[in-house]
């Protein structure tokens, strides 16, 4: 399920979104990404990729996919398991804080990285691996110039990321609560743009 390697690039310039979030807004024209939240890891030219960091999904657990993968199960409470959005929900990623170190990464910011390296999910079974992450299925994709145009569209508020939100706010106040650190209250977003 997990993968060895990360080839995605981010563009180092000023015009990436590489580490910010991506809000859905009400006038958001795709019903599958209401109220979601979106970590984007990697931006440049070629498109972008991100993670939905607050669709957590009931149906099965970190447990069982431990289980299935003949790992133990560790004795502290393990986190939902996410779906990261629509693309490829049989791919797994792992967003972590980067205190804890995986060879095959993907350093988004200064402190979060997204890996698919097998050996991160055995850590977490023997209890040494990141303390702080997310296990997501799957990832939101765009191709080239795709995403720039959505923004244009607004369906999407494009917002610095905080940690915080990403790995310690429960998942049901993350949508609201990524607008609300710069007064901005997402419901009614839409009824306050205005358009020219």
């Amino acid at each position: 399920m997990l993968g060895e390697t990360m080839d995605l690039q981010t563009d180092v310039g000023g015009d990436s979104l590489a580490g910010k979030f991506l809000v859905s807004t009400p006038q958001m024209p795709d019903p599958r990404f209401e109220e979601h939240l979106i970590y984007i890891c990697a931006h440049s030219g070629e498109g972008a990729m991100g993670v939905a960091v607050n669709r957590p999904n009931g149906s099965f657990s970190l447990a069982e996919i431990l289980r299935g993968a003949n790992l133990t199960i560790p004795p502290e409470p393990l986190p939902p398991v996410h779906i990261g959005g629509p693309v490829d929900l049989e791919s797994a990623f792992i967003l972590y804080l980067s205190d804890y170190h995986a060879e095959h990464r993907l350093d988004i910011s200064d402190t979060v990285s997204l890996t698919r390296e097998t050996r991160v999910l055995e850590d977490i079974a023997r209890g040494s691996g990141p303390r702080h992450y997310l296990f997501l299925l799957g990832y939101t994709g765009w191709g080239p110039g795709q995403l720039e145009r959505e923004l244009l569209e607004n369906g999407w508020l494009t917002l610095p990321a905080n940690d915080e939100i990403i790995f310690h706010l429960p998942n049901e106040l993350k949508w609201k609560a990524a607008a609300m650190q710069y007064g901005i209250d997402i419901v009614t977003f839409g009824d306050v743009i205005g358009y020219a």
